[in-house]
């Protein structure tokens, strides 16, 4: 019996066993009961320690879904809407803009737009990503990893400036083009994206509502595409050449994937698997079907006809619109946002453009900004408090809709000039707009040199 005590001594001492398992502990002897050595102090928790792996999963999943938006998703949305001779150049837009926003966000980008400053601007403290392991924190990040908040942000980055693209299709230089994407991210989308989502940023701090991205994504992209297209002019053509879509399969194909991508955008901006994540996906989806119907029925009455291109358009204006409101409302705004979107946004991109004479190519305005327009000043109406912890005009606080206008305000003003002033600059060193004997050969040839047979 004493062989088989020292026995298990000697592997506890070892750590190949626990303590000895004694039917009655005092009964043992005292050599074996002190041979097990005492348990160490607990260390300190690292970061690490504070990290939800559900959480981690879900918005790992979410960033991949975000990216999968712009590639593949919105380069065949915007690749089936363009002349077939400009397709691979329109696709090769979206493509080089996430290489060049990437490279971009881990130099300067994030740093301006996620760290703390002063209530305009982050304090650069991770330039270069500078000081982010395995174990750094960011106070907005939560229960996820730096790393993982740093690149579920990157695809937001990433999509903004590629959604601008729609509205000067067909005429820009690629060179050109790098140049305003480069600089505008740098100027326009990181300040404003700090003034909204970034720690002490002015514009969160009056109190505006904007989940995943109303103010900061779709009125920026549409707001700054607009200016474009009036710098750039119309194409070659415009209103007396035919400019169908090539190829509406690839569009019904992009629409697809976004609708499917935004769940990641909106779901994942609760920033954990959690059940304001589980609304904002439902309410997300009731809206996106909503404004879909109310574009085709819109077009059905107008036109006499329901259009392919048309209800992939109202979905798009859906899912834009129920962006900013997405973490905030309940099934019942998000089917009046999904409507009002929908039949608005179709207004806005058929008679609007028209009415007002400027060549928005591909509806960048008339879907993403105006749709971000509708769902900002919405959000302030339909806010349900127990759900975002604030509450709207319908719920007595008439204050939200003015707070809401804000918002918008403020990011119209602010792009507007902006980015007046970088293509301006841009014009004038290297010039913006291809030749009209470029724009007239097609974009895949004259500036790839590639053609699609």
């Amino acid at each position: 019996m004493k062989y088989w005590i020292t026995l298990l001594a000697l592997l506890g001492t070892f750590g190949l066993a626990s303590s000895p398992v004694w039917a009655d502990e005092a009964a043992a002897p005292a050599s074996a009961v002190t041979a097990t050595p005492a348990p160490a102090p607990a260390a300190a928790p690292s970061p690490s320690a504070f990290i939800n792996s559900g959480d981690n999963a879900w918005m790992l999943t979410s960033t991949a879904l975000v990216l999968m938006m712009t590639i593949p998703g919105l380069a065949l949305f915007y690749g089936g809407m363009v002349r077939k001779k400009n397709v691979l150049a329109t696709m090769m837009q979206s493509f080089a803009i996430t290489c060049l926003v990437t490279i971009l966000w881990v130099v300067v980008g994030y740093s301006l737009a996620f760290t703390p400053g002063t209530p305009f601007l982050g304090d650069m403290s991770r330039l270069f990503l500078n000081g982010m392991g395995l174990d750094s924190v960011n106070a907005l990040a939560g229960t996820i990893p730096e790393s993982v908040y740093m690149m579920f942000q990157m695809t937001f980055a990433i999509i903004t400036p590629a959604l601008i693209t729609g509205a000067f299709a067909d005429r820009m230089k690629f060179s050109a083009m790098l140049w305003f994407m480069g600089i505008w991210l740098v100027v326009v989308y990181a300040p404003i994206a700090h003034w909204v989502w970034g720690p002490g940023g002015w514009v969160g701090a009056k109190g505006v509502l904007d989940f995943a991205g109303g103010t900061v994504v779709h009125i920026n992209a549409g707001v700054a595409g607009l200016v474009t297209a009036l710098v750039l002019g119309k194409r070659v053509g415009y209103g007396k050449e035919a400019m169908a879509p090539h190829n509406l399969t690839l569009t019904l194909i992009g629409a697809s994937l976004l609708w499917v991508g935004w769940f990641g955008f909106n779901a994942g901006s609760a920033g954990a698997a959690n059940d304001r994540a589980g609304m904002a996906m439902a309410v997300t989806q009731i809206a996106t079907a909503a404004a879909a119907l109310g574009w085709m029925f819109a077009e059905w009455m107008s036109k006499g006809k329901p259009s392919v291109l048309g209800i992939a358009s109202g979905a798009v204006a859906g899912l834009v619109a129920i962006t900013p409101a997405s973490g905030f409302v309940g099934v019942g705004g998000a089917i009046v946002i999904g409507i009002a979107a929908g039949v608005i946004c179709f207004w806005s991109a058929t008679s609007l453009k028209h009415m007002m004479g400027y060549d928005d190519s591909l509806d960048a305005f008339g879907v993403h900004a105006i749709g971000g327009i509708i769902g900002a000043l919405l959000t302030g109406v339909f806010a349900v408090k127990a759900i975002g912890g604030t509450a709207g005009v319908l719920e007595g606080n008439g204050a939200q809709f003015g707070i809401q206008a804000l918002g918008v305000g403020t990011t119209i003003v602010y792009d507007a000039i902006a980015t007046f002033i970088i293509l301006k600059v841009i014009d004038m060193i290297i010039g913006l707009r291809v030749t009209e004997e470029e724009e007239r050969e097609g974009l895949d040839v004259a500036l790839h040199g590639e053609r699609i047979e």
